[in-house]
């Protein structure tokens, strides 16, 4: 019997909830309308359909479900189809394809402490894995969550950063590298924060989001800390248009991060010199 699917077919979904996280970023909430879990795994991303506008990519910012069908991204304002979404109200309808691309493998994270580090809208794809762990606390050892931010009007999921702060299980460092008048935090890249932290090299995997330039300087401090290279993790977001690495738009020395990433093992990478 003859398959209908395509993979450039979009599938229906609805926007249930959006929340503003900043003047530029908000959280949305989408339900598939096939009433089915979207099945991805922490790390992944989707392609999104603004009907009449186009098509882009975004990390899924939620943990897996597997007795629930709806999923969160959470959007910077910045092109066409960032602001049409944007403009969506609940209960518009979207396209999605995907999930795409490579994951954190987290059964290989059970038992092991785990650091996170976090460069502006790097929290938002590390929110899954975060979350999941959180939710699944007694597999994972030691959490110590690195966020860093330009200014204290760029944070996101404050409420939550809030919230979770209060955690006895879960160390949370936050930094701005230009304070306002009202923030007592503290002020500095984030590489700044490693000096704060005391963590065991021999069993933490570290996975680090952000933009470009904060990777080198990220794991030269996790170097200075004795972190193995096999125990890094970084996700690198080029450009995905396809998904399925037949346009070419995402490539890195050979490597389509839509289908060989976006998540590599830094080892992976390493000697790839358009990589970081």
């Amino acid at each position: 019997m003859k398959s209908d699917f395509s993979p450039y077919v979009p599938r229906p979904a609805t926007l249930v909830a959006k929340k503003e996280l900043n003047e530029y970023v908000t959280l949305f909430e989408f339900a598939q309308d096939s009433g089915k879990p979207l099945a991805h795994r922490p790390g992944q991303f989707i392609q999104v359909s603004v009907y009449g506008v186009g098509e882009a990519p975004f990390s899924v910012s939620s943990p897996p479900r597997t007795d629930h069908h709806h999923f969160e991204i959470a959007v910077r304002r910045v092109g066409s189809v960032t602001n049409a979404l944007h403009g969506l109200e609940v209960g518009a309808k979207i396209g999605i394809r995907g999930p795409y691309g490579s994951y954190f493998p987290m059964q290989k994270f059970v038992g092991q402490d785990f650091l996170f580090v976090a460069g502006g809208l790097g929290y938002i794809p590390l929110r899954s894995v975060l979350h999941y762990m959180l939710r699944h606390r007694d597999e994972f050892g030691k959490l110590t969550l690195l966020v860093g931010t330009r200014n204290p009007g760029e944070r996101i999921f404050t409420d939550q950063l809030a919230e979770i702060s209060k955690r006895s299980d879960l160390d949370v460092l936050e930094t701005v590298d230009a304070p306002d008048e009202e923030w007592q935090g503290n002020v500095g890249v984030i590489t700044t924060l490693f000096p704060k932290i005391r963590i065991n090299p021999e069993t933490t995997y570290v996975a680090t989001i952000g933009p470009p330039v904060m990777y080198r300087f990220v794991i030269q401090e996790c170097s200075k800390l004795g972190i193995p290279q096999d125990r890094i993790y970084v996700s690198l977001e080029r450009r995905m248009k396809c998904g399925l690495g037949k346009c070419g738009h995402c490539q890195i020395n050979g490597l389509n991060c839509c289908l060989d990433g976006p998540v590599f093992c830094y080892t992976e990478i390493a000697g790839l010199g358009e990589a970081l």
